[in-house]
């Protein structure tokens, strides 16, 4: 047939081939198969998918657990007092990988919200938002998948814990945008970060008594206080790039007001103690939180980076020196 209409295979090799350009020649076609062939031969292989997976735990800030550490304290502190020591088993676990699923779930949504400031800042630029590693779709859907699971898991509490999380939802869901209209994000952070207490309560004892309030106070206390440690460490920028924090607010008296909210913060765990009958290793757990908080501020007292964010990362020890009290008092008695 190519005889007959007086075309040979070399005169048909030279014609354009409609495949979307019209001047794209066989061997031109050829080549951007073959390019495309390479892309996706990289993108289904193993070290792609390891880079790709590395950048959403990255994102999940599975990297640093000190945020899943400083949400869960309370959550177990809540957890043994509503239960007087004895959380079943279900409950422990589901509170646990709650507090896991919504923290991360709580960074994605950070990261989202501030993709616009974080390639400025010197702490954040090489998160994968930041970087465009990872996309603002990929994103939001990663934080959907992390908040339907920890949704499933409440659904087997009862009707009051289930409702509450709908509020922990919204805080969640809310808390990074406030940094853009107030002061005061730090504070709102305690409030999403502590609702895990109530929710604790109710799990356990289908109401939240006065004790489950005053535990969630002292952990807004606490939560302020030691996210101001961490926004003293990206001050500067923030107040180059326009957003707020207590850091900013307090000013010249950040240390003075910080030593405020440490002896509010303990305090409200005096009072919580005294309300829940707590023995000695409750308040020796107290007096060795409150010495370690006095070391926070050694560490801090110059108002550096570094030592700032290291009297951040100290309140995990605070946090677990409470449980240990709780736990031990509950071990004994």
């Amino acid at each position: 047939m190519c005889a007959s209409t007086g075309r040979g295979a070399h005169d048909f090799a030279a014609q354009p081939l409609l495949l979307g350009n019209a001047g794209a020649t066989w061997p031109d076609t050829v080549a951007t198969l073959s390019r495309m062939n390479g892309k996706l031969a990289h993108t289904s292989s193993p070290a792609h998918w390891r880079t790709r997976l590395d950048q959403y735990w990255k994102l999940l800030r599975g990297d640093r657990p000190i945020g899943t550490l400083l949400l869960l304290w309370p959550t177990w502190w809540a957890l043994w007092l509503a239960s007087h020591g004895t959380p079943s088993w279900w409950t422990l676990f589901v509170f646990t990988a709650g507090v896991w699923l919504t923290r991360s779930a709580g960074c994605v949504i950070n990261d989202y919200a501030d993709r616009w400031l974080d390639p400025h800042v010197e702490r954040t630029k090489s998160r994968p938002l930041a970087t465009g590693a990872v996309s603002g779709r990929e994103a939001l859907a990663v934080f959907a998948v992390l908040m339907l699971v920890a949704f499933a898991l409440v659904l087997t509490m009862n009707r009051l814990t289930i409702l509450l999380s709908f509020v922990g939802l919204f805080l969640a869901a809310t808390y990074p945008y406030l940094k853009r209209h107030t002061y005061l994000p730090q504070v709102y952070l305690g409030m999403a970060f502590g609702w895990g207490i109530p929710m604790a309560f109710a799990a356990v004892q289908g109401t939240v008594p006065p004790l489950g309030w005053v535990l969630y106070a002292a952990n807004i206390l606490w939560s302020t206080a030691y996210d101001t440690w961490y926004a003293m460490v990206d001050r500067d920028d923030d107040i180059r790039m326009g957003s707020k924090s207590t850091a900013i607010l307090f000013g010249e008296l950040d240390l003075v007001i910080q030593g405020i909210l440490y002896a509010l913060v303990l305090l409200a765990l005096a009072l919580a103690g005294r309300q829940a009958q707590l023995g000695a290793f409750y308040w020796l757990g107290l007096l060795v939180a409150a010495g370690l908080i006095a070391w926070e501020f050694r560490m801090a007292r110059h108002r550096e980076r570094g030592p700032c964010f290291k009297a951040f990362l100290h309140n995990n020890w605070v946090g677990a020196a409470v449980f240990a009290g709780i736990a031990l008092h509950y071990a004994t008695h």
